[in-house]
Order: structure tokens, then sequence, then C-alpha cells
């Protein structure tokens, strides 16, 4: 497995069929919100070193990434936080150690840019706990959501 830090732009049509496999495994009100990712705002982030793209492949192939965005917090204006906006491995690629591997690749890569808190969410009905706690991380906070459209 190989483990890249990747320019979305470059990777956008490549990552689509990965996006709607996680899309199809871990999103909630799937017939009321469909995924359709604002391309711009992903890139602009990026091109503004604000987001990173942490690729997982295998023979090339993408089977993996984490998208981390790191910036200061409102709260905390002399930190740098990475926030996780979506990690994803592909099921067949579960066993083993990608996920960590990927993880720790992003670590070393975020600290070196000086973040010096890493938050990852979870979803409660498709949990990787035990994977996080392996890498020492703390569940500090909860989120409940409430879909309120039409």
């Amino acid at each position: 497995m190989e483990y890249a830090i990747e320019q979305i732009s470059d990777i956008q049509k490549e990552l689509q069929p990965l996006l709607d496999l996680h899309w199809q495994q871990i999103a909630l009100n799937k017939d009321k919100i469909k995924l359709n990712p604002d391309w711009k705002k992903y890139i602009a982030l990026n091109d503004n070193g604000l987001l990173y793209f942490y690729s997982a492949r295998e023979n090339k192939k993408l089977v993996g990434y984490f998208v981390v965005t790191a910036s200061t917090s409102m709260h905390y204006a002399d930190h740098l936080f990475g926030i996780c906006d979506i990690i994803f491995i592909h099921p067949d690629y579960r066993r083993g150690s990608a996920g960590i591997r990927l993880i720790k690749f992003a670590e070393a890569h975020l600290k070196s840019i000086g973040v010096s808190c890493i938050y990852i969410n979870t979803k409660t009905h498709a949990p990787f706990d035990a994977l996080l706690d392996k890498l020492q991380y703390t569940c500090i906070e909860r989120v409940y959501s409430k879909f309120i459209g039409n």
C-alpha cells in the first residue's frame, strides 16, 4: 500500500466511484440528501493550503482517502487544528493496517505543518472506534443530527 498527499483537482474523476460507495455505505437520509460534492470549494480550500487529501493506493488504484482541513479555531487562534472532512477505506482493503497507516501518514504531515490537534469523526452506525483507540485518540464529543428539510 502506498500513501501520498495528492491534489484533489487531479483525482476528482478517479475519486468519484469511491465517494459513491462511501455515500451508499454511510449516508443517512439518502432519499432526501443526495451526494453532490462542492468541487469548487474543495479545490479552493486545497489551493489556499487549507485542505489536504491523503490517499491510499494499492498498485496505483485509489482504495482510500482521508481529507482534512487545517486551520485555526475561533476559540484558539494560536493553534492549528486538523479537522476530518471525510475518511474511507474500500471494504476490500480494511483488513490489516491500511486505515492505521493512512492516519499515521496524515498525522506525520499535519504535525510537520504545525497542526496541534486532529479531530476525526465517526458515524455511530459505522464506527471505527477500536482503530482510533489503538491510535490513542480520545472520544471527546457527541454530535446529534435531525433532518428538518422537505
